[in-house]
């Protein structure tokens, strides 16, 4: 494995994106135990990603526009969802230390459909891994299934801290409706941002 490939890895995973975005509201809204939850529902969100481009599926999806803009539009549809319910239900941005613990599989299916809904990255892990398995290499496929790995690997551990950062501020914010209504207001705003570069984006 290269410095290359873990820093290329590094930067792509620490670009504040939809599962960053997702893993600080999860931390800030409900604590440490939820931004690590959506950390792991984000990195579980790439696996559909990795197996379609080391299985060659994401040359399908980069070569059917059909293919691509279907799941991309869903992709834009959800995060706009977000940015609605965000707005409407004060649970998922509000702190509440009475609150009731966060529901682990909505933590879950939530992160997962924020990455499994953006078709850039499969066609990513098609571009990206090749570049680093030399042609010809004998196991191939298990050079990228470990480059995966590691992708994945530092993924949550760059999310985790996004989401732990964000729950340490809880304290700071319990108190300040007017700052809890701002950030509300902010993390929908980020997702409607967020939506309409993935609406933009293109093969």
């Amino acid at each position: 494995m290269s410095i290359a490939f873990l820093l290329t890895t590094l930067v792509v995973v620490a670009t504040p994106g939809t599962g960053a975005v997702y893993s600080i509201a999860a931390g800030l809204s409900r604590g440490t135990r939820a931004g690590i939850v959506a950390a792991f529902g984000c990195t579980l969100g790439v696996i559909p990603h990795m197996i379609a481009a080391i299985t060659g599926l994401a040359a399908i999806l980069n070569a059917s526009a059909v293919a691509f803009e279907t799941i991309k539009w869903l992709g834009v549809a959800y995060l706009l969802y977000l940015a609605w319910q965000t707005l409407r239900d004060r649970s998922l941005i509000d702190v509440d230390q009475d609150a009731a613990p966060v529901s682990f599989w909505r933590v879950i299916r939530t992160a997962v459909l924020i990455n499994l809904l953006n078709p850039k990255l499969t066609i990513f892990f098609f571009a990206f891994l090749p570049q680093f398995v030399p042609a010809g290499a004998p196991n191939a496929t298990w050079q990228m299934v470990g480059l995966s790995l590691v992708f994945m690997v530092l993924t949550f551990i760059v999310f985790a801290l996004y989401g732990t950062f964000a729950a340490t501020m809880r304290a700071q914010v319990i108190t300040r409706p007017k700052v809890m209504a701002w950030l509300r207001r902010t993390f929908a705003a980020t997702y409607v941002l967020l939506a309409g570069r993935l609406a933009l984006e293109s093969r």
